[in-house]
């Protein structure tokens, strides 16, 4: 997955808006205000920070040699995933739905998303 169709995507979400507060090399991804995916533009090769079960984020470490802990994030909680390396389009995909419904969880009901 190439950086625009991960920007796409993630924009294809409900209520999803972006920005840039940690400067113009990182587009911050955000439901409910909450962060749920951080793109890295200046990494080669590009890389993205997602949120995740922390079994499932050890399950992925495992199986993939392209995502390992969130460099400077939650360790326990944040994946950096290479996005374009040899991850299925789909998987990456999967990737970002996990994190952006583990955010909408976690958010007080009266802010959710409708579907």
């Amino acid at each position: 997955m190439d950086l625009e169709s991960f920007r796409e995507y993630c924009l294809g979400k409900p209520h999803v808006t972006e920005g840039t507060p940690f400067g113009e090399d990182v587009l911050v991804f955000k439901v409910g205000k909450k962060i749920f995916a951080l793109l890295a533009l200046d990494e080669i090769p590009a890389t993205a920070n997602l949120k995740c079960d922390p079994d499932l984020a050890l399950d992925l470490r495992d199986r993939y040699e392209q995502v390992r802990p969130g460099y400077h994030m939650n360790k326990k909680h944040w994946n950096t995933v290479e996005i374009d390396t040899g991850l299925s389009d789909s998987e990456v995909s999967k990737m970002i739905g996990h994190s952006y419904e583990l955010v909408v969880r976690g958010l007080p009901r009266a802010v959710r998303p409708k579907k």
